[in-house]
């Protein structure tokens, strides 16, 4: 088990204080690994920057594709379990991951998808934007959606995707809930966001960011009890891990959620980040994470996700880890060709 962190005393404050900078990272459930990384390094054209395990069951991968150095806002994490079950979308759950990509790039993804065999939908509106809807293997719900401030984001400029087209970062995660009254006032009154839009039974809400044109501020909320409660297994989100950027402001929320009985997690140490856990009123899975220290913890940019990386209270049972872990190839960096799709 990984170390929780001594939480100290901190001075009484209001239960609304606080706030998060959007999201940190996202977590959700595969199966089979190799499948896995192929199809986020080479179909997506994520950077794999972190090479770890789960610290809670360390004979199981932890994957961290994300952008060049895994600024947060850009993370996507898997537990890839070989013999892990379909899971089911339903409320209780994020149900939808969406990336950023610049606006007018659809029609390339969309031919690239296609090619890749991917299933998807046709391209549609919200909001002021476009979203495209896909699956990955795991049959997890992904869109990419046209963002006006994606394209001023420096992409990873060695992946397979030719940089005018790639991903961005997080726009945004989608909550189903059965009613949507609960998470939206703990959003807004205990995470310290704003409401952003409404579009029918999508409600939206934005996180101020960690500065300007940070990813990953966007948050939907749709209440649909129709669909009944999800099944958290393969395909499906783990959990959403929203921004803070250091430990004192995540001590302070900390202390908030307990005033609102929320009852989050002491503080954990994940070696990269620390982390407060707890369900929000619709049943997800949220949690707390620091920016700092980041991924270059334990080794430089230029080697981010090259090498299994283990945290040091691991370290003694390396052998034994790397023995039960399935092996994995990982495409080494390449700059990409400049593929020409589109409609």
């Amino acid at each position: 088990m990984e170390p929780t962190i001594e939480t100290p005393a901190t001075e009484p404050r209001d239960a609304d204080a606080g706030g998060v900078g959007g999201i940190h990272h996202v977590t959700a459930i595969a199966t089979d690994p190799q499948r896995n990384v192929d199809f986020y390094t080479g179909v997506l054209g994520l950077r794999m920057v972190k090479r770890s395990v789960n610290m809670d069951d360390p004979g199981t991968h932890h994957f961290y594709y994300g952008d060049e150095s895994g600024r947060p806002g850009t993370i996507l994490t898997f537990f890839p379990w070989p013999l892990a079950r379909r899971g089911s979308r339903g409320t209780g759950q994020a149900t939808v991951t969406a990336f950023a990509v610049p606006e007018g790039s659809l029609g390339w993804w969309l031919a690239r998808l296609e090619a890749h065999g991917v299933p998807h939908d046709d391209p549609g509106p919200r909001f002021d934007e476009e979203a495209l809807a896909f699956l990955d293997p795991d049959g997890l719900k992904l869109e990419l959606v046209t963002e006006p401030g994606a394209a001023g984001r420096e992409p990873w400029a060695a992946g397979p995707v030719p940089g005018r087209y790639a991903v961005r970062g997080f726009h945004s995660v989608t909550l189903t809930v059965d009613d949507g009254a609960p998470t939206a006032e703990l959003l807004t009154g205990g995470m310290g966001m704003a409401a952003a839009g409404e579009q029918g039974e999508r409600l939206r809400f934005a996180a101020s960011g960690g500065g300007a044109g940070d990813p990953g501020t966007l948050v939907d909320v749709v209440a649909d009890p129709s669909l009944g409660r999800g099944r958290v297994a393969a395909g499906t989100v783990h959990h959403v891990a929203w921004r803070v950027p250091g430990d004192r402001e995540e001590l302070e929320l900390r202390e908030a959620l307990i005033g609102r009985g929320l009852g989050p997690t002491p503080v954990i140490d994940r070696h990269y980040f620390r982390s407060v856990y707890f369900r929000e009123p619709g049943g997800v899975l949220f949690e707390i994470a620091t920016d700092p220290p980041g991924f270059t913890v334990d080794e430089p940019v230029a080697e981010l996700g090259s090498a299994l990386r283990l945290p040091p209270w691991l370290e003694p049972q390396r052998a034994r880890i790397e023995a039960a872990l399935p092996p994995i190839e990982v495409p080494a960096p390449a700059a990409a060709a400049e593929e020409e799709h589109g409609r």
